[in-house]
Protein backbone atom coordinates (compact mmCIF):
# COMPACT_ATOMS: atom_id res chain seq x y z
CA UNK A 1 0.00 0.00 0.00
CA UNK A 2 3.17 2.24 0.32
CA UNK A 3 2.81 3.12 -3.50
CA UNK A 4 -0.90 4.25 -3.36
CA UNK A 5 -0.35 6.28 -0.60
CA UNK A 6 2.46 8.43 -1.95
CA UNK A 7 -0.42 9.02 -4.48
CA UNK A 8 -3.75 9.35 -2.62
CA UNK A 9 -3.72 12.29 -0.27
CA UNK A 10 -7.23 12.02 1.05
CA UNK A 11 -10.71 12.30 0.73
CA UNK A 12 -13.11 14.89 2.41
CA UNK A 13 -16.90 13.44 2.99
CA UNK A 14 -18.65 16.61 3.51
CA UNK A 15 -20.64 14.51 6.32
CA UNK A 16 -22.12 17.76 8.01
CA UNK A 17 -22.89 19.41 4.55
CA UNK A 18 -24.12 15.84 2.85
CA UNK A 19 -25.96 14.93 5.32
CA UNK A 20 -27.92 18.72 6.09
CA UNK A 21 -29.28 18.62 2.29
CA UNK A 22 -29.45 14.63 2.54
CA UNK A 23 -32.12 15.29 5.94
CA UNK A 24 -29.94 12.89 8.02
CA UNK A 25 -28.20 15.17 10.34
CA UNK A 26 -30.21 13.84 13.26
CA UNK A 27 -28.95 9.93 12.38
CA UNK A 28 -25.36 11.15 12.37
CA UNK A 29 -22.94 14.11 11.51
CA UNK A 30 -19.80 12.11 10.97
CA UNK A 31 -20.56 9.30 8.79
CA UNK A 32 -22.25 9.91 5.40
CA UNK A 33 -25.62 8.98 4.58
CA UNK A 34 -27.44 10.02 1.94
CA UNK A 35 -30.82 9.54 0.07
CA UNK A 36 -31.10 8.36 -3.41
CA UNK A 37 -32.07 10.00 -6.41
CA UNK A 38 -29.89 13.18 -4.76
CA UNK A 39 -26.89 15.06 -5.48
CA UNK A 40 -23.92 14.93 -2.72
CA UNK A 41 -20.46 16.02 -2.90
CA UNK A 42 -16.92 14.33 -2.46
CA UNK A 43 -13.37 16.03 -2.29
CA UNK A 44 -10.67 14.05 -3.88
CA UNK A 45 -7.18 15.10 -3.24
CA UNK A 46 -4.40 13.52 -4.72
CA UNK A 47 -0.55 14.13 -4.37
CA UNK A 48 0.60 14.48 -8.08
CA UNK A 49 -1.22 14.10 -11.35
CA UNK A 50 -1.25 10.78 -13.31
CA UNK A 51 -0.32 9.64 -16.78
CA UNK A 52 -3.90 9.30 -18.68
CA UNK A 53 -1.93 6.30 -20.48
CA UNK A 54 0.27 4.36 -17.96
CA UNK A 55 -1.25 5.24 -14.31
CA UNK A 56 -4.83 5.22 -13.61
CA UNK A 57 -6.62 5.89 -10.38
CA UNK A 58 -9.90 4.19 -10.14
CA UNK A 59 -12.45 5.32 -7.30
CA UNK A 60 -15.29 2.09 -6.96
CA UNK A 61 -18.58 2.16 -4.97
CA UNK A 62 -19.75 -1.08 -4.46
CA UNK A 63 -23.03 -2.73 -2.89
CA UNK A 64 -24.07 -6.49 -3.16
CA UNK A 65 -24.10 -6.56 -6.92
CA UNK A 66 -24.81 -3.03 -7.97
CA UNK A 67 -21.38 -0.98 -8.50
CA UNK A 68 -20.26 2.26 -10.14
CA UNK A 69 -16.55 2.60 -10.81
CA UNK A 70 -14.66 6.11 -11.80
CA UNK A 71 -11.19 6.39 -13.74
CA UNK A 72 -9.90 9.43 -12.72
CA UNK A 73 -6.72 11.35 -14.89
CA UNK A 74 -4.69 14.34 -14.84
CA UNK A 75 -5.63 16.20 -11.82
CA UNK A 76 -4.66 16.09 -8.04
CA UNK A 77 -7.81 17.64 -6.52
CA UNK A 78 -11.36 17.12 -7.94
CA UNK A 79 -14.96 17.87 -6.75
CA UNK A 80 -17.21 14.97 -7.43
CA UNK A 81 -20.98 15.43 -7.42
CA UNK A 82 -22.38 11.95 -7.51
CA UNK A 83 -26.14 11.32 -8.03
CA UNK A 84 -27.39 7.39 -6.79
CA UNK A 85 -29.98 6.26 -9.41
CA UNK A 86 -33.79 6.54 -7.33
CA UNK A 87 -33.71 2.93 -7.93
CA UNK A 88 -30.72 2.36 -5.93
CA UNK A 89 -30.38 -0.62 -3.96
CA UNK A 90 -30.54 1.13 -0.35
CA UNK A 91 -27.75 -0.49 1.90
CA UNK A 92 -24.01 0.24 2.83
CA UNK A 93 -21.34 0.84 0.11
CA UNK A 94 -17.97 0.70 0.31
CA UNK A 95 -16.20 3.27 -1.64
CA UNK A 96 -12.31 2.52 -2.64
CA UNK A 97 -9.27 3.90 -4.17
CA UNK A 98 -6.87 1.86 -6.63
CA UNK A 99 -3.81 2.25 -7.97
CA UNK A 100 -2.21 0.01 -10.37
CA UNK A 101 -2.67 -3.06 -8.24
CA UNK A 102 -2.77 -1.76 -5.10
CA UNK A 103 -6.20 -0.70 -3.10
CA UNK A 104 -7.50 1.44 -0.34
CA UNK A 105 -10.67 1.56 0.87
CA UNK A 106 -11.98 5.44 1.40
CA UNK A 107 -15.88 5.28 2.73
CA UNK A 108 -18.55 3.42 3.43
CA UNK A 109 -21.62 5.57 3.42
CA UNK A 110 -25.34 4.69 3.13
CA UNK A 111 -27.78 5.09 0.97
CA UNK A 112 -31.39 5.39 2.38
CA UNK A 113 -34.78 5.54 0.54
CA UNK A 114 -35.97 9.41 -0.14
CA UNK A 115 -39.31 10.32 0.52
CA UNK A 116 -38.69 13.88 -1.01
CA UNK A 117 -37.44 12.68 -4.47
CA UNK A 118 -40.27 12.21 -7.03
CA UNK A 119 -38.41 9.37 -8.71
CA UNK A 120 -38.19 7.40 -5.58
CA UNK A 121 -41.54 4.67 -5.09
CA UNK A 122 -41.66 6.18 -1.28
CA UNK A 123 -42.33 9.56 -2.64
CA UNK A 124 -44.97 11.99 -0.06
CA UNK A 125 -45.43 15.40 -1.83
CA UNK A 126 -46.94 16.60 1.41
CA UNK A 127 -43.62 18.24 3.76
CA UNK A 128 -45.82 18.13 6.72
CA UNK A 129 -46.48 14.26 6.42
CA UNK A 130 -42.86 13.77 5.49
CA UNK A 131 -42.00 15.10 8.66
CA UNK A 132 -44.39 13.26 10.52
CA UNK A 133 -44.00 9.88 9.31
CA UNK A 134 -40.81 9.86 8.45
CA UNK A 135 -38.68 12.43 10.89
CA UNK A 136 -40.73 12.52 13.85
CA UNK A 137 -39.31 10.04 16.81
CA UNK A 138 -42.14 10.71 19.03
CA UNK A 139 -45.90 9.03 18.74
CA UNK A 140 -48.81 7.88 19.89
CA UNK A 141 -50.28 4.17 19.74
CA UNK A 142 -53.91 3.60 20.49
CA UNK A 143 -54.92 0.61 22.55
CA UNK A 144 -58.14 -0.29 24.80
CA UNK A 145 -61.91 -1.12 23.08
CA UNK A 146 -63.82 0.68 20.54
CA UNK A 147 -65.77 2.08 23.52
CA UNK A 148 -62.87 3.32 25.69
CA UNK A 149 -59.86 4.56 23.13
CA UNK A 150 -56.79 4.55 25.71
CA UNK A 151 -53.41 5.58 24.28
CA UNK A 152 -49.96 5.47 24.57
CA UNK A 153 -46.71 7.54 24.31
CA UNK A 154 -44.32 6.01 21.95
CA UNK A 155 -40.54 6.88 21.60
CA UNK A 156 -39.50 5.65 18.00
CA UNK A 157 -36.19 6.55 18.62
CA UNK A 158 -35.71 5.90 15.06
CA UNK A 159 -32.46 8.30 15.04
CA UNK A 160 -30.59 7.33 17.69
CA UNK A 161 -26.89 6.21 17.96
CA UNK A 162 -26.21 2.49 16.12
CA UNK A 163 -29.81 2.48 14.50
CA UNK A 164 -28.46 2.69 10.77
CA UNK A 165 -26.22 -0.72 11.89
CA UNK A 166 -29.01 -2.20 14.09
CA UNK A 167 -31.09 -1.81 10.86
CA UNK A 168 -28.56 -3.19 7.75
CA UNK A 169 -27.69 -6.14 10.50
CA UNK A 170 -31.90 -6.65 10.26
CA UNK A 171 -31.95 -7.03 6.67
CA UNK A 172 -28.67 -9.08 6.26
CA UNK A 173 -30.16 -11.63 8.76
CA UNK A 174 -33.01 -12.32 6.88
CA UNK A 175 -32.89 -15.88 5.41
CA UNK A 176 -33.16 -14.75 2.15
CA UNK A 177 -30.36 -12.54 2.22
CA UNK A 178 -28.45 -16.13 3.85
CA UNK A 179 -29.50 -17.99 0.78
CA UNK A 180 -28.12 -15.74 -1.98
CA UNK A 181 -26.68 -12.70 -0.67
CA UNK A 182 -26.80 -11.14 -4.31
CA UNK A 183 -29.99 -11.22 -4.96
CA UNK A 184 -31.60 -9.44 -1.70
CA UNK A 185 -29.33 -6.68 -2.01
CA UNK A 186 -30.00 -6.16 -5.41
CA UNK A 187 -33.85 -6.53 -4.62
CA UNK A 188 -33.45 -3.62 -1.86
CA UNK A 189 -34.61 -1.17 -4.30
CA UNK A 190 -37.90 -1.92 -4.11
CA UNK A 191 -39.86 -0.85 -0.62
CA UNK A 192 -42.69 -3.93 -1.49
CA UNK A 193 -39.67 -5.90 -0.99
CA UNK A 194 -37.91 -4.37 1.89
CA UNK A 195 -41.14 -3.76 3.84
CA UNK A 196 -41.99 -7.62 3.76
CA UNK A 197 -37.99 -8.49 5.13
CA UNK A 198 -38.33 -5.99 7.74
CA UNK A 199 -41.84 -7.39 8.73
CA UNK A 200 -40.77 -10.68 8.57
CA UNK A 201 -37.58 -9.90 10.87
CA UNK A 202 -39.67 -7.77 13.74
CA UNK A 203 -40.81 -11.03 14.54
CA UNK A 204 -38.65 -14.26 15.69
CA UNK A 205 -41.01 -17.06 14.84
CA UNK A 206 -39.38 -17.94 11.72
CA UNK A 207 -35.93 -16.37 12.00
CA UNK A 208 -33.10 -14.59 14.07
CA UNK A 209 -36.00 -11.67 14.07
CA UNK A 210 -35.99 -8.72 16.96
CA UNK A 211 -39.21 -9.91 19.21
CA UNK A 212 -40.45 -12.66 20.70
CA UNK A 213 -44.10 -12.79 21.03
CA UNK A 214 -46.19 -13.77 24.92
CA UNK A 215 -49.67 -13.20 24.86
CA UNK A 216 -50.22 -15.47 28.15
CA UNK A 217 -48.77 -17.00 30.68
CA UNK A 218 -45.55 -16.54 32.61
CA UNK A 219 -43.39 -13.21 31.49
CA UNK A 220 -40.30 -14.40 34.07
CA UNK A 221 -37.58 -14.04 31.99
CA UNK A 222 -38.12 -11.11 29.90
CA UNK A 223 -40.23 -8.21 30.07
CA UNK A 224 -44.04 -7.41 30.42
CA UNK A 225 -45.44 -5.98 26.86
CA UNK A 226 -46.52 -3.14 28.64
CA UNK A 227 -44.02 -2.02 30.79
CA UNK A 228 -41.94 -1.43 26.71
CA UNK A 229 -42.27 2.86 26.03
CA UNK A 230 -40.39 2.77 22.94
CA UNK A 231 -38.34 0.89 20.34
CA UNK A 232 -34.84 2.02 20.96
CA UNK A 233 -34.52 -0.32 24.15
CA UNK A 234 -35.79 -3.49 22.09
CA UNK A 235 -33.56 -2.83 18.73
CA UNK A 236 -30.62 -2.17 20.99
CA UNK A 237 -30.95 -5.32 23.47
CA UNK A 238 -31.26 -7.39 20.08
CA UNK A 239 -28.47 -5.73 18.57
CA UNK A 240 -25.46 -6.31 21.40
CA UNK A 241 -27.29 -9.49 22.80
CA UNK A 242 -25.92 -11.26 18.91
CA UNK A 243 -29.31 -10.71 17.57
CA UNK A 244 -31.42 -13.16 19.86
CA UNK A 245 -35.08 -12.34 20.24
CA UNK A 246 -35.77 -9.78 23.14
CA UNK A 247 -38.87 -11.24 25.35
CA UNK A 248 -41.28 -10.52 25.27
CA UNK A 249 -44.17 -8.71 22.59
CA UNK A 250 -47.67 -7.82 21.94
CA UNK A 251 -49.15 -6.44 18.43
CA UNK A 252 -48.36 -2.23 19.50
CA UNK A 253 -44.55 -3.68 20.55
CA UNK A 254 -44.18 -5.19 17.55
CA UNK A 255 -45.51 -2.20 15.27
CA UNK A 256 -44.25 0.45 17.34
CA UNK A 257 -40.95 -1.50 16.35
CA UNK A 258 -41.27 -1.84 12.86
CA UNK A 259 -42.24 1.87 12.62
CA UNK A 260 -38.81 2.48 13.68
CA UNK A 261 -37.43 0.97 11.17
CA UNK A 262 -38.95 1.78 8.29
CA UNK A 263 -38.51 5.57 9.60
CA UNK A 264 -34.86 5.11 9.51
CA UNK A 265 -35.08 3.13 5.74
CA UNK A 266 -36.72 6.59 4.60
CA UNK A 267 -40.19 4.82 4.21
CA UNK A 268 -42.94 6.89 5.38
CA UNK A 269 -44.87 4.69 8.03
CA UNK A 270 -47.12 5.43 10.74
CA UNK A 271 -48.73 2.82 13.78
CA UNK A 272 -52.74 2.21 13.35
CA UNK A 273 -55.09 0.55 15.83
CA UNK A 274 -58.15 -1.14 14.94
CA UNK A 275 -60.65 -2.26 17.10
CA UNK A 276 -63.08 -5.11 16.84
CA UNK A 277 -59.99 -6.57 15.17
CA UNK A 278 -60.97 -10.04 13.35
CA UNK A 279 -58.80 -13.04 12.91
CA UNK A 280 -59.88 -15.36 10.36
CA UNK A 281 -58.26 -18.40 9.87
CA UNK A 282 -59.53 -19.60 7.10
CA UNK A 283 -60.31 -16.81 4.53
CA UNK A 284 -64.12 -17.43 4.28
CA UNK A 285 -63.80 -13.59 5.56
CA UNK A 286 -66.47 -14.50 8.61
CA UNK A 287 -65.73 -15.19 12.12
CA UNK A 288 -67.81 -17.91 12.68
CA UNK A 289 -69.11 -19.47 16.11
CA UNK A 290 -70.54 -23.19 15.90
CA UNK A 291 -73.51 -24.17 18.45
CA UNK A 292 -74.74 -27.86 19.13
CA UNK A 293 -78.26 -28.22 18.16
CA UNK A 294 -78.92 -29.24 21.75
CA UNK A 295 -77.60 -25.65 22.19
CA UNK A 296 -75.43 -27.10 25.21
CA UNK A 297 -71.81 -26.58 24.40
CA UNK A 298 -70.25 -24.44 22.12
CA UNK A 299 -68.04 -26.30 18.79
CA UNK A 300 -64.68 -24.97 18.69
CA UNK A 301 -63.28 -22.82 16.11
CA UNK A 302 -59.96 -20.88 15.09
CA UNK A 303 -61.65 -17.58 14.40
CA UNK A 304 -62.00 -15.08 17.03
CA UNK A 305 -62.35 -11.53 17.83
CA UNK A 306 -59.59 -9.11 19.41
CA UNK A 307 -60.70 -6.13 20.99
CA UNK A 308 -57.73 -4.35 18.93
CA UNK A 309 -54.76 -4.70 17.17
CA UNK A 310 -52.02 -2.58 15.57
CA UNK A 311 -50.05 -2.98 12.82
CA UNK A 312 -48.69 -0.22 10.62
CA UNK A 313 -49.27 1.17 7.11
CA UNK A 314 -46.35 2.36 5.22
CA UNK A 315 -46.70 4.89 2.39
CA UNK A 316 -45.55 3.85 -1.26
CA UNK A 317 -46.26 2.97 -4.89
CA UNK A 318 -47.64 -0.57 -6.19
CA UNK A 319 -46.65 -0.64 -9.98
CA UNK A 320 -46.63 -4.79 -9.39
CA UNK A 321 -50.70 -4.17 -8.98
CA UNK A 322 -51.42 -1.73 -11.62
CA UNK A 323 -49.34 0.90 -13.80
CA UNK A 324 -51.92 3.85 -13.69
CA UNK A 325 -51.09 4.07 -10.04
CA UNK A 326 -54.97 2.93 -8.77
CA UNK A 327 -52.67 1.22 -5.56
CA UNK A 328 -50.34 3.40 -4.33
CA UNK A 329 -50.44 4.96 -1.39
CA UNK A 330 -51.03 3.77 2.23
CA UNK A 331 -50.10 -0.26 2.54
CA UNK A 332 -50.91 -2.28 5.53
CA UNK A 333 -48.33 -4.58 7.12
CA UNK A 334 -48.47 -6.55 9.93
CA UNK A 335 -45.26 -7.68 11.70
CA UNK A 336 -47.37 -9.33 14.76
CA UNK A 337 -47.07 -13.45 13.33
CA UNK A 338 -50.80 -14.24 13.10
CA UNK A 339 -50.95 -16.15 9.50
CA UNK A 340 -47.99 -17.37 7.28
CA UNK A 341 -47.64 -15.41 3.82
CA UNK A 342 -45.65 -17.46 1.19
CA UNK A 343 -44.46 -19.87 4.37
CA UNK A 344 -43.27 -16.48 6.81
CA UNK A 345 -44.63 -14.72 9.47
CA UNK A 346 -45.03 -11.65 7.63
CA UNK A 347 -48.07 -9.65 6.21
CA UNK A 348 -48.43 -7.20 3.74
CA UNK A 349 -48.02 -4.60 1.83
CA UNK A 350 -51.39 -4.95 1.20
CA UNK A 351 -52.86 -1.70 -0.41
CA UNK A 352 -55.28 0.27 2.08
CA UNK A 353 -57.67 1.09 -1.55
CA UNK A 354 -57.92 -2.51 -2.27
CA UNK A 355 -59.20 -2.86 1.29
CA UNK A 356 -61.80 -0.09 0.82
CA UNK A 357 -63.42 -2.02 -2.32
CA UNK A 358 -63.08 -5.49 -1.35
CA UNK A 359 -60.14 -6.48 -4.09
CA UNK A 360 -59.50 -9.43 -1.83
CA UNK A 361 -57.57 -11.17 -5.34
CA UNK A 362 -54.28 -8.66 -4.94
CA UNK A 363 -51.19 -9.33 -3.49
CA UNK A 364 -50.54 -9.33 -0.69
CA UNK A 365 -52.37 -10.94 2.58
CA UNK A 366 -55.62 -8.59 1.31
CA UNK A 367 -58.11 -11.09 2.14
CA UNK A 368 -56.92 -11.58 5.56
CA UNK A 369 -56.54 -7.73 6.16
CA UNK A 370 -60.33 -7.18 4.85
CA UNK A 371 -61.47 -9.40 7.61
CA UNK A 372 -59.92 -7.65 10.33
CA UNK A 373 -61.60 -5.05 9.40
CA UNK A 374 -64.83 -5.99 7.58
CA UNK A 375 -65.36 -9.74 8.46
CA UNK A 376 -69.17 -10.65 9.31
CA UNK A 377 -69.70 -12.78 12.91
CA UNK A 378 -71.85 -15.21 12.28
CA UNK A 379 -73.15 -18.26 15.22
CA UNK A 380 -74.20 -21.21 13.20
CA UNK A 381 -75.88 -24.35 14.60
CA UNK A 382 -74.37 -27.60 13.68
CA UNK A 383 -76.91 -30.37 13.56
CA UNK A 384 -75.35 -33.61 15.09
CA UNK A 385 -78.64 -35.90 14.49
CA UNK A 386 -78.65 -35.09 10.71
CA UNK A 387 -75.61 -35.30 8.36
CA UNK A 388 -73.87 -32.40 10.05
CA UNK A 389 -75.51 -29.44 8.04
CA UNK A 390 -75.44 -25.78 9.72
CA UNK A 391 -78.34 -23.18 9.66
CA UNK A 392 -76.99 -19.54 9.80
CA UNK A 393 -78.98 -18.46 13.31
CA UNK A 394 -77.34 -15.02 14.40
CA UNK A 395 -75.50 -12.53 12.05
CA UNK A 396 -73.50 -8.99 13.32
CA UNK A 397 -72.37 -7.31 10.21
CA UNK A 398 -71.49 -4.23 12.01
CA UNK A 399 -69.12 -5.43 14.62
CA UNK A 400 -65.75 -5.95 13.47
CA UNK A 401 -63.62 -2.99 12.45
CA UNK A 402 -64.30 0.16 14.69
CA UNK A 403 -62.90 3.59 14.98
CA UNK A 404 -59.63 2.51 13.36
CA UNK A 405 -56.76 5.10 14.70
CA UNK A 406 -53.80 6.75 13.88
CA UNK A 407 -52.04 10.10 15.29
CA UNK A 408 -52.86 12.94 13.17
CA UNK A 409 -50.43 14.82 11.11
CA UNK A 410 -48.52 17.42 13.76
CA UNK A 411 -50.27 16.89 16.44
CA UNK A 412 -51.42 14.42 19.46
CA UNK A 413 -55.12 14.02 18.12
CA UNK A 414 -56.49 11.06 17.40
CA UNK A 415 -57.26 10.71 13.55
CA UNK A 416 -60.19 8.17 12.63
CA UNK A 417 -59.11 6.51 9.44
CA UNK A 418 -61.55 4.22 9.01
CA UNK A 419 -63.39 5.59 6.42
CA UNK A 420 -60.27 4.91 4.65
CA UNK A 421 -60.82 0.93 5.05
CA UNK A 422 -64.70 0.87 4.71
CA UNK A 423 -67.73 2.24 4.03
CA UNK A 424 -70.39 3.05 5.97
CA UNK A 425 -71.88 -0.05 8.62
CA UNK A 426 -75.66 -0.25 7.06
CA UNK A 427 -75.09 1.24 3.48
CA UNK A 428 -76.02 -0.67 0.73
CA UNK A 429 -72.36 0.58 -0.93
CA UNK A 430 -70.34 -1.50 2.14
CA UNK A 431 -72.55 -4.71 1.45
CA UNK A 432 -72.43 -4.84 -2.28
CA UNK A 433 -68.44 -4.36 -1.09
CA UNK A 434 -69.15 -7.09 1.10
CA UNK A 435 -70.20 -9.27 -1.08
CA UNK A 436 -68.04 -8.68 -3.72
CA UNK A 437 -65.04 -9.88 -1.79
CA UNK A 438 -66.69 -13.05 -0.89
CA UNK A 439 -67.00 -13.91 -5.04
CA UNK A 440 -63.41 -12.84 -5.82
CA UNK A 441 -61.40 -15.84 -7.05
CA UNK A 442 -58.08 -16.17 -5.24
CA UNK A 443 -56.79 -19.15 -6.72
CA UNK A 444 -55.11 -16.21 -9.41
CA UNK A 445 -53.43 -14.62 -6.46
CA UNK A 446 -52.27 -18.02 -4.87
CA UNK A 447 -50.51 -19.27 -8.00
CA UNK A 448 -48.51 -16.48 -8.24
CA UNK A 449 -47.57 -16.43 -4.31
CA UNK A 450 -46.83 -20.06 -4.35
CA UNK A 451 -44.63 -19.57 -7.94
CA UNK A 452 -42.76 -16.79 -5.61
CA UNK A 453 -42.39 -19.08 -2.89
CA UNK A 454 -41.41 -22.33 -4.62
CA UNK A 455 -38.93 -20.29 -6.51
CA UNK A 456 -37.66 -18.42 -3.46
CA UNK A 457 -38.23 -14.98 -5.85
CA UNK A 458 -36.35 -12.24 -4.00
CA UNK A 459 -36.12 -9.83 -6.96
CA UNK A 460 -38.33 -6.60 -7.23
CA UNK A 461 -42.05 -7.68 -8.22
CA UNK A 462 -42.15 -5.23 -10.86
CA UNK A 463 -44.33 -6.31 -14.09
CA UNK A 464 -43.50 -5.62 -17.63
CA UNK A 465 -41.83 -2.89 -18.78
CA UNK A 466 -42.15 -1.35 -22.42
CA UNK A 467 -38.84 -1.14 -24.33
CA UNK A 468 -36.42 0.56 -23.24
CA UNK A 469 -35.31 4.10 -24.90
CA UNK A 470 -32.13 4.03 -27.04
CA UNK A 471 -29.26 4.93 -24.28
CA UNK A 472 -27.75 8.49 -24.62
CA UNK A 473 -24.63 9.27 -23.55
CA UNK A 474 -23.48 13.09 -23.90
CA UNK A 475 -19.95 14.18 -23.15
CA UNK A 476 -18.63 17.60 -22.72
CA UNK A 477 -14.96 18.70 -22.28
CA UNK A 478 -13.73 22.08 -21.33
CA UNK A 479 -9.94 22.50 -23.00
CA UNK A 480 -8.82 25.22 -20.12
CA UNK A 481 -10.52 26.65 -16.69
CA UNK A 482 -11.05 30.27 -18.57
CA UNK A 483 -11.78 28.80 -22.40
CA UNK A 484 -15.27 29.27 -23.72
CA UNK A 485 -14.24 26.60 -26.05
CA UNK A 486 -16.01 24.17 -26.16
CA UNK A 487 -16.02 20.05 -27.81
CA UNK A 488 -19.31 17.94 -28.06
CA UNK A 489 -19.56 14.17 -28.41
CA UNK A 490 -22.63 12.41 -28.38
CA UNK A 491 -23.14 9.00 -28.26
CA UNK A 492 -26.44 6.84 -29.17
CA UNK A 493 -26.50 2.66 -27.89
CA UNK A 494 -29.28 0.69 -28.81
CA UNK A 495 -30.47 -1.58 -26.46
CA UNK A 496 -29.27 -5.09 -27.12
CA UNK A 497 -26.63 -3.68 -29.05
CA UNK A 498 -23.03 -4.65 -28.85
CA UNK A 499 -21.18 -2.87 -26.19
CA UNK A 500 -19.46 0.17 -26.66
CA UNK A 501 -15.68 -0.91 -27.51
CA UNK A 502 -12.65 0.21 -24.95
CA UNK A 503 -10.70 2.27 -25.78
CA UNK A 504 -13.52 4.36 -28.05
CA UNK A 505 -11.57 5.76 -31.30
CA UNK A 506 -11.93 9.34 -30.35
CA UNK A 507 -9.50 12.19 -30.42
CA UNK A 508 -6.81 11.86 -27.57
CA UNK A 509 -7.75 15.04 -26.14
CA UNK A 510 -11.71 13.71 -25.53
CA UNK A 511 -13.29 10.85 -23.04
CA UNK A 512 -12.75 7.41 -23.02
CA UNK A 513 -15.98 5.46 -22.07
CA UNK A 514 -17.22 2.12 -21.48
CA UNK A 515 -21.19 1.57 -20.38
CA UNK A 516 -22.80 -2.03 -19.79
CA UNK A 517 -26.00 -2.52 -18.04
CA UNK A 518 -26.87 -6.33 -17.41
CA UNK A 519 -29.84 -7.78 -15.48
CA UNK A 520 -28.69 -7.04 -11.48
CA UNK A 521 -25.27 -5.54 -12.62
CA UNK A 522 -24.46 -2.56 -13.69
CA UNK A 523 -21.09 -0.80 -14.59
CA UNK A 524 -20.13 2.35 -15.61
CA UNK A 525 -16.55 3.51 -16.14
CA UNK A 526 -14.90 6.57 -17.10
CA UNK A 527 -11.60 8.27 -18.09
CA UNK A 528 -11.77 11.87 -17.88
CA UNK A 529 -9.25 14.49 -18.08
CA UNK A 530 -10.56 18.22 -17.10
CA UNK A 531 -14.19 18.28 -17.31
CA UNK A 532 -16.70 15.63 -17.53
CA UNK A 533 -20.25 15.73 -17.49
CA UNK A 534 -22.29 12.37 -17.76
CA UNK A 535 -26.06 11.61 -17.80
CA UNK A 536 -28.05 8.27 -18.34
CA UNK A 537 -31.73 8.71 -17.51
CA UNK A 538 -32.58 9.91 -14.51
CA UNK A 539 -28.45 8.65 -13.07
CA UNK A 540 -26.32 12.21 -13.83
CA UNK A 541 -22.61 11.89 -12.06
CA UNK A 542 -20.76 15.00 -12.74
CA UNK A 543 -17.31 15.90 -12.49
CA UNK A 544 -16.05 19.24 -11.52
CA UNK A 545 -12.01 20.31 -11.38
Amino acid sequence: MAHTKEIFKGVDLHPQTNNANHHTREISLTQLIVRRGQPFKLTLNLRQPFNASVQPLCISAATGRSFIKVFVFSSCNLILTITPPADTPIGEYTMTVKHRDQEMVLAKPVVLFNPWCPDDWVYLKDENEINEYVMNEQGIIYKGSSNYIDSCNWDFGQFEDDMVDICLRMLDLNPKYMKDPGDDVSARCNPIYVSRVVSAMINSDDDRGVLEGRWGGSFIGGVLPSRWTGSYAILKRWFVIGSYPVKYGQCWVFAGVMCSVMRLLGIPCRVVTNFESAHDNDRSLTIDVYHADYGVREKPTQDSVWNYHVWVEAWMRRPDLAKDGKYDGWQVLDPTPQEKSQGVYCCGPAPVVAILNGETDLKYDTPFVFAEVNADCIDWLVSEQTDGSKVNIFSDTARVGQNISTKSVGSNKRMNITDSYKYREGTEKERSVFHYATTRDLSKVDEIEKKEEETDVVTPVIPPQPPSQPMSMHFEEVCHRNSLKFSFIDIEQEEQGPLLPFPISLPSSHVYCLFSNESKNVQQTFEILTFFCFTVNSSQLIFHM
